[in-house]
């Protein structure tokens, strides 16, 4: 369980200050936070509320930051601050910066711990969990199944690579790198597609992981797709940086080698993600310089802690981001839910994106899928 998206990520508790107003990423991020600090207070899951500094180190980045902090207080996210050089360096003594956007609210915690405490909670309330299930069809069952009782109960079947078979009423899909193949499976549309992007982290030394106390972001530039490299502590004590955003070659390829002539083909005969490419094709050739070179990569880490050196970090783990993209070659920025016509379609519902602060948002996503089960499948 967590072996893959949850497993990989940055494990930071967003407060929800990026998202556009009134779109799911802000409603959900803001709710989903508050929600997650307290299953884990419940759970005795542990988690550090260290905060997170948006910190502008150029003069152009400052009207951008105060615009965040408009976004943020819109959003409804609590704490919110701007402030000046000399705060910034009381909160993060080695960092410097002209202006911070101040969010206390941002935590950290390990997403493997929640994903395993989740899946007791469902265990506990009847669920049963398969792992290992590669689906492969979907199809209506042509007589009732031995274990339906009153006929049709159970109409839709799932069949996976090895043949076996499960029977279903409704079915909820949320499979993150394979959404699209899922929902094609299904019989509903293929749009939009996933494109994997492959995000490498470094790592401080341990002896340098002194120099972080808390996540250190830079103002997103809002001409290109993703945040940009940041300081993020963990809860083993260990400081990520990063990550960059290169295309994967493989759904889940964690490494630089990793690759599947599917996936890539898949990928690569996309128009969309050719137009994207287009659009940043500056942007795309740095991150792939970066991702080879160590000091482009320590350079960006130097704008905001000029004491790191290419001496002071390590290559770390990476992860996959699971992005969603349509036909124009845009990112699909929000979340997506699915169904189809038909006799499958209609008895299904896919989430089709979820994108960070998903995991943090997870418990307020739940709650809307299972209000959406209830309206769709009349329960």
């Amino acid at each position: 369980l967590a072996h893959h998206q949850s497993g990989h990520n940055s494990g930071v508790i967003h407060s929800g200050i990026y998202y556009k107003p009134g779109s799911l990423k802000a409603k959900l991020g803001v709710q989903g936070a508050a929600l997650c600090y307290k299953y884990c207070d419940q759970k005795g899951i542990p988690y550090k509320q260290c905060g997170k500094l948006i910190v502008a180190v150029e003069q152009d980045e400052i009207p951008r930051l105060k615009a965040l902090y408009e976004r943020g207080l819109q959003n409804n996210v609590p704490g919110l601050k701007l402030i000046g050089a000399k705060e910034i360096q009381t909160k993060e003594p080695f960092c410097r910066g002209l202006m911070a956007l101040d969010s206390p609210y941002t935590g950290i915690v390990n997403y493997k711990e929640v994903a395993q405490s989740y899946a007791e909670d469902f265990q506990e309330a009847g669920g049963t969990i398969l792992t290992d299930f590669e689906v492969t069809n979907m199809e209506m069952a042509k007589e009732s199944s031995s274990e339906s009782e009153d006929g049709l109960k159970y109409p839709v079947i799932v069949r996976n690579s090895k043949g076996e078979e499960i029977y279903c009423r409704y079915i909820v899909t949320c499979a993150g790198l394979y959404s699209d193949r899922l929902s094609e499976i299904s019989g509903c549309s293929p749009e939009p597609r996933i494109v994997p992007f492959r995000g490498d982290y470094l790592v401080l030394k341990p002896e340098k992981c002194y120099m972080v106390k808390g996540n250190i972001y830079p103002v997103p530039n809002p001409r290109f797709p993703f945040l940009g490299f940041h300081f993020t502590p963990r809860m083993d004590g260990s400081v990520w940086l990063g990550p960059n955003a290169v295309l994967a070659f493989k759904r889940e390829g964690y490494k630089l080698f990793d690759f599947s002539t599917g996936d890539f083909l898949d990928a690569v005969t996309y128009s969309g993600l050719w137009k994207l490419v287009l659009r940043n094709l500056s942007y795309g050739m740095s991150e792939m310089y970066r991702a080879c070179f160590l000091s482009a990569q320590v350079k960006q880490l130097q704008k905001f802690i000029p004491e790191v050196t290419i001496n002071d970090v390590l290559r770390g783990p990476s992860g996959v981001r699971a992005q969603a993209l349509d036909s124009d070659g845009n990112l699909v920025d929000d979340f997506v839910f699915d169904g189809g016509s038909g006799d499958i379609g209609s008895r299904i519902l896919h989430v089709r994106n979820a994108p960070s602060p998903a995991a943090t948002s997870s418990l307020a996503i739940a709650k809307m899928i299972a209000d959406e089960v209830k309206q769709r499948f009349e329960l």
